[in-house]
């Protein structure tokens, strides 16, 4: 049980840790961020298939570019003067294509502006990139709803619902962006041995 002036402490600890954000940002971000580069290792061998990774869908808070955080369960924010390098989506996008090229074993890994044609698809609906704070801890949470999707017969081979959150080692913006970088990883490294069953199926 936690005493009342601990949580009246802690609450003014997190509002102290959001003085930086808000809801409705009145100034273009002047600080960019992105995601740090993939460390997914290579493991498997690589195999004659293809896959597309189409840009995750996503409501309109999560189609931005700011890098928001969810100080209660019913709303966003978004911290001030600070945004993404490129839209959410696409940031992920590109962070999953890298990360399924180092590890996935596959002959190439495209995006849907690519002419190739592929064996398979992923196709999937992004449902959080936020920072949610759990006793005063800054954590990167990302939440995917993914489909594997064989391209020749239209058929959904496989579904899942990944939700990772990853503890930041601090509040200040570089550490809660290494936290999303290492989602990320986790992210990739959860989806590859989601779809690797079904790398061989004709």
């Amino acid at each position: 049980m936690i005493p009342p002036f601990a949580r009246w402490a802690l609450g003014a600890a997190l509002i102290a840790s959001l003085a930086a954000c808000s809801p409705f940002p009145s100034h273009e971000p002047q600080d960019t961020y992105t995601l740090p580069a993939s460390s997914v290792d290579s493991r498997a061998p690589e195999r004659d298939l293809s896959l597309r990774v189409e840009t995750p869908q996503a409501n309109r808070t999560l189609s931005g570019s700011r890098i928001l955080v969810m100080p209660d369960p019913h709303q966003f924010q978004a911290y001030s003067g600070v945004r993404w390098s490129d839209a959410i989506p696409l940031l992920l996008r590109d962070h999953l294509i890298d990360g399924l090229r180092r590890g996935g074993g596959l002959h190439a890994v495209v995006s849907e502006s690519s002419r190739v044609n592929t064996g398979l698809e992923l196709v999937s609906e992004l449902r959080g990139f936020h920072t949610e704070y759990r006793e005063g801890r800054a954590e990167a949470v990302i939440i995917l709803e993914a489909l594997l999707v064989d391209t020749g017969r239209q058929e959904v081979l496989a579904s899942r619902r990944f939700e990772i959150r990853e503890a930041s080692a601090g509040s200040d913006l570089p550490a809660v962006v290494n936290a999303f970088g290492k989602a990320a990883d986790t992210l990739t490294n959860d989806l590859l041995s989601w779809a690797e069953p079904h790398w061989t199926q004709p």
